[in-house]
């Protein structure tokens, strides 16, 4: 009776873990929208590259710590401009 337990309780996990596994693989597969299904490696490889190539674009050109430095910057200047709209929509909501 334990077998029967151990082996169920193991088919279970085992069939989780591939639902988790697939929603991963569909994730990666999707890429942000440039990968597509059905495309060949080549052309998947050229868009992933061109994703990259475009990220490292807007970070910004230089070594890794200013990538770095620029990208920190960029979310403080972020928050602090959505800080400053609620702020500004709670001032306007006050009677």
């Amino acid at each position: 009776m334990k077998a029967v337990f151990g082996i169920l309780s193991l088919v279970v996990v085992l069939a989780v873990l591939g639902f988790v596994a697939r929603k991963q693989q569909q994730a990666v597969d999707a890429g942000g929208g440039i990968v597509q299904r059905g495309q060949d490696a080549e052309s998947r490889a050229r868009a992933l590259a061109a994703d990259s190539a475009n990220r490292a674009a807007q970070a910004g050109a230089g070594t890794v710590p200013q990538q770095a430095r620029s990208i920190q910057e960029r979310a403080r200047d972020n928050t602090v401009r959505a800080l400053e709209q609620g702020a500004d929509g709670n001032r306007r909501a006050e009677p």
